[in-house]
């Protein structure tokens, strides 16, 4: 069978739901969570310190793959979507071979913006044409209009195709170096995470609704809130806190990457029971992708899915972007199945933006005012959000 043939990654998803099933029952017979091997106190200037910043933004938010989009938002030759977000006004097309690449938004001319947008920002573009002088150039970057051409005869860079930087599409999703250098590979870099990603298919993902969070934090302080659930019961009690364990989870660690299940209160009723007589289950679960991206795949209702991609980035040290996207997953089944999409959208960023961010800004505030010996603590409850600032630690070269 074909590799794209859906009953492979349905079984996948299917093997995948109930492997986690399993370890989700232990862990509500238990009570207790996957854990790390002890707290760990993180100086308050992880988060403050204006050079440790400035590393991440050098090596991570220009050095490292990040995911710019899906390849749902660029599906045909011509289609663009602009992303800015880590630092450089960055443009992604699909050329009409397409492939997707990427070019810094900029005329060579005189280094005007073609696109004067910002993102979220995606349309369709047959020629993009400089608004300064009408350079015009196509959806691969190459120079196809240049008014006053001879004018520019003679001079070494004065007829250049975009700027262009490296980008990669793998398993529906399409990555960019904002700061340049070498080609991207995107299979070393997902590493264990693959596999996974490969079960959610997300090059059939379709966009529904974009947007944009803020907070008044770190990055980083605002991404801690995405990796855990011993938040659940108190913070999201009318919503999340519901229907969820609180502080209970399974964790898998993929590398820089990772994957959390948070428990539902219906495995209450599968403990005891045998395997068996268990139900099947719709996969699920937050899968975190170095440094920034958060995606949760799952279920509306019992086989109505829904993909959500929040993607945090550095607005300044104590400022955050995050900009947040639903999908359907396996494309717009219904108008009923749209609305859905919408509203997972709509109850999301506010619960979000108005807890989780809420929460993170008022914290973040203290920590610029708290003594100068302060440290967080992150418990050993809290084992997703130690194993990602031991990585960030280890790939800007600045210990914790």
């Amino acid at each position: 069978m074909s590799d794209r043939d859906p009953m492979i990654p349905l079984e996948m998803r299917r093997s995948m739901a109930r492997a986690a099933q399993r370890r989700m029952v232990e862990v509500v017979k238990a009570g207790q969570t996957e854990a790390a091997p002890a707290p760990l106190p993180l100086h308050k200037s992880v988060y403050t310190h204006a050079d440790r910043f400035e590393a991440e933004r050098q090596k991570l938010f220009l050095g490292e793959p990040i995911v710019a989009g899906l390849s749902g938002d660029i599906p045909n030759p011509g289609d663009m979507f602009l992303f800015d977000a880590a630092g450089p006004s960055i443009i992604v097309s699909r050329g009409k071979d397409g492939v997707a690449r990427a070019f810094l938004n900029m005329c060579t001319h005189r280094g005007a913006k073609l696109i004067e947008e910002t993102e979220p920002y995606s349309g369709h573009h047959a020629r993009l044409t400089c608004p300064f002088h009408a350079w015009t150039f196509d959806p691969a970057g190459k120079l196809v209009g240049q008014p006053s051409k001879a004018a520019f005869a003679g001079c070494e860079v004065g007829a250049r195709n975009l700027i262009e930087l490296p980008c990669a599409e793998h398993l529906g999703l399409i990555f960019v170096r904002p700061g340049g250098g070498e080609p991207i590979d995107a299979a070393t870099h997902l590493g264990e995470m693959a596999p996974v990603l490969a079960a959610l298919e997300l090059h059939r993902a379709t966009p529904v609704k974009k947007g944009i969070m803020t907070a008044d934090s770190n990055w980083k302080f605002a991404l801690d809130t995405y990796g855990e659930g011993y938040h659940f019961a108190t913070l999201h009690a009318s919503t999340i806190g519901q229907t969820h364990y609180n502080d209970l989870a399974v964790l898998d660690r993929l590398g820089r990457n990772h994957r959390i299940g948070f428990p539902d209160k219906s495995i209450a009723d599968l403990v005891g029971k045998a395997e068996s007589d268990w139900p099947v289950t719709d996969y699920g679960g937050v899968h975190y992708l170095f440094p920034n991206t958060v995606i949760f795949f799952g279920a509306v209702t019992p086989g109505v899915f829904f993909t959500q991609v929040f993607r945090l980035f550095p607005d300044g040290v104590g400022k955050t972007r995050c900009q947040f996207a639903v999908y359907a997953p396996f494309g717009v089944e219904s108008d009923e199945h749209l609305a859905m999409c919408e509203m997972a959208y709509d109850a999301t960023a506010t619960v979000v933006q108005t807890e989780d961010y809420r929460v993170a800004s008022t914290g973040y505030a203290n920590l610029m005012t708290a003594p100068d010996d302060f440290h967080v603590v992150l418990g050993a409850n809290e084992a997703a959000l130690q194993t990602v600032h031991h990585h960030i630690a280890n790939t800007i070269g600045m210990p914790l």
